[in-house]
C-alpha cells in the first residue's frame, strides 16, 4: 500500500537543512516516529521510552552518544530530558552540521523548556497532529485522524480505550503527581460533554469535587499533551462588552466521541453533542493546516455579552479576517449567516477599517454532492470537504 504523505514533510525536510537539530513534538500515536523514519530512512532509532536504553543513557551519558551514529533519531526523550545539554554541547562542535539530530516527545511544555533552555539557535521546533482531511479521505467525524485507528477502522473502540490508558498511565503521571487516576479519567468524560463550551472551571470542578485551581492544572496536562484544543476569544476595539474566557475542545474528534459512548454513525447522527462535536472538527481541521504550513496557531471564536456569536474568526488571505460558521446540518439557509453579517458590519464600520473580511458557512453536504454557492450577500456556503481542500 502506498504511505499517505504528510503534510508536514516538507517543513521537516527544509527544516533538516538548516538546523542542526529538528524537534518534533505532538500527541502520543500521531505519527511522529513514522515520519521521521520515512523521511530519514538511514538515520539511527533509540527509542527512549525503554527502560534498558534510558539506564545506559543514565549511567554513561558521553558513553551512550558516542555509540550513536548520526544522523540520530532520539523518540520520547520527555523520558530522559537531560539528553538536551550533552545533544548541545556535541552540536557546539560542529555547529554546521545541519540535520543530524532528531528528537521527538509527547508533552510539549517540558520539551519547550528544555528547548528554550538549551538548545536555543540551534534547533527547529514543529509540531505533528493526528491526520487531517486533507492528508487521508479515511478521516472523519467519528474516527478522528489517528493514523492507527483508519488504518482498523473496527477496531476504533478497542484503540481509543487502550489509548486513554496508556496515556494516563505515562503522560499524566509523567507530568503531574496526579495519585487518583480513576477521577482524571472522569474529568476526561465530563470534559467532552462541554466540547464546544466557553471554558467554566468551576463548572467542572462541582462534579468532581475538586478546587477549581485543581482543574486548572488538569487543563494545562491536557494541553500539554496536546489532547484539547483552546480557542481563545477575539477581542477587537469594536464598542462592545465581549465574553472574555476561551472555548475548550477534545482535540481529535475519535477521542471525543469514545468519550461521549458514541460508536457507530447512526448514534453519531442522534447525538445531543453532534453540532459541538462538528465544530470542533473543522476548529481541528483549521488547525492542522496552519501548523503543517508551518504557521503559528491564529484561531479565535466570537461573543459579546448580547448574544451574538460567530463560531470562529481566523486570518484570511492578504489580511482579510475571515469569519467561519460550523453547522452539522445538510441543509443551510440564509438566517444561519446573519451572525456572521452582523459582526461583518461591525468590523467595516469601525473609523480607518481597511481589512476586508471573509465568511464562509461550513457545513455537512448531503450525500449528493453540492457545488459552493452563495448563501447571502458576501457569504458563501461551503460543504466541509470544499472548506479543506
Amino acid at each position: 500500500m502506498r504511505p499517505i504523505r504528510r503534510e508536514l514533510e516538507s517543513q521537516l525536510r527544509r527544516a533538516a537543512r538548516g538546523f542542526p537539530a529538528i524537534v518534533v513534538t505532538g500527541p502520543r500515536r500521531a505519527g511522529k516516529t513514522w515520519l521521521l523514519t520515512h523521511c530519514f530512512p538511514g538515520a539511527s532509532y533509540h527509542l527512549f521510552e525503554d527502560p534498558d536504553i534510558v539506564a545506559r543513557f543514565r549511567h554513561d551519558p558521553q558513553g551512550f552518544l558516542d555509540g550513536v551514529k548520526l544522523p540520530a533519531i532520539l523518540d520520547e526523550i520527555q523520558n530522559a530530558p537531560e539528553v538536551f545539554n550533552y545533544v548541545r554541547s556535541r552540536i557546539d562542535r560542529t555547529p554546521r552540521r545541519a540535520g543530524q539530530w532528531f528528537l521527538t516527545g509527547s508533552q510539549e511544555t517540558g520539551l519547550m523548556r528544555n528547548v528554550t533552555e538549551s538548545m536555543a539557535g540551534r534547533s527547529a521546533v514543529l509540531q505533528l497532529l493526528p491526520m487531517s482531511a486533507r492528508e487521508s479521505e479515511k478521516v472523519s467525524l467519528l474516527r478522528g485522524g489517528f493514523p492507527e485507528v483508519l488504518a482498523r477502522p473496527a477496531l476504533a473502540s478497542v484503540w481509543f480505550s487502550s489509548y486513554l490508558q496508556t496515556y494516563l498511565e505515562r503522560d499524566v503521571r509523567a507530568i503531574s503527581a496526579i495519585q487518583n487516576l480513576i477521577t482524571f479519567r472522569r474529568f476526561l468524560s465530563l470534559l467532552a460533554t462541554r466540547h464546544g463550551q466557553v471554558l467554566n472551571k468551576s463548572d467542572l470542578a462541582a462534579p468532581l469535587g475538586m478546587s477549581v485551581p485543581g482543574i486548572g492544572k488538569w487543563l494545562d496536562i491536557l494541553e500539554a499533551t496536546g489532547q484539547i484544543l483552546i480557542v481563545p476569544p477575539w477581542f477587537d476595539n469594536l464598542g462592545k462588552r465581549l465574553i472574555k474566557s476561551p472555548k475548550v475542545y477534545i482535540a481529535d474528534s475519535g477521542i471525543a466521541c469514545h468519550l461521549l459512548g458514541i460508536e457507530t454513525a447512526s448514534e453519531l447522527e442522534k447525538s445531543p453533542f453532534l453540532g459541538a462535536l462538528f465544530e470542533g472538527f473543522i476548529a481541528s481541521e483549521v488547525t492542522k493546516a496552519q501548523v503543517n504550513a508551518g504557521r503559528r496557531r491564529e484561531l479565535y471564536y466570537f461573543r459579546d455579552q448580547q448574544g451574538l456569536e460567530v463560531d470562529f474568526v481566523a486570518p484570511g488571505k492578504g489580511g482579510a479576517i475571515r469569519l467561519i460558521e460550523a453547522k452539522a446540518s445538510h441543509t443551510v439557509t440564509p438566517d444561519m449567516a446573519a451572525p456572521m453579517r452582523r459582526l461583518a458590519d461591525a468590523f467595516r464600520s469601525r473609523p480607518g477599517a481597511r481589512r476586508s473580511v471573509e465568511m464562509l458557512l461550513v457545513f455537512r453536504p448531503p450525500r449528493l454532492p453540492s457545488d459552493s454557492r452563495a448563501l447571502a450577500p458576501g457569504v458563501q456556503a461551503l460543504g466541509w470537504q470544499a472548506f479543506i481542500a
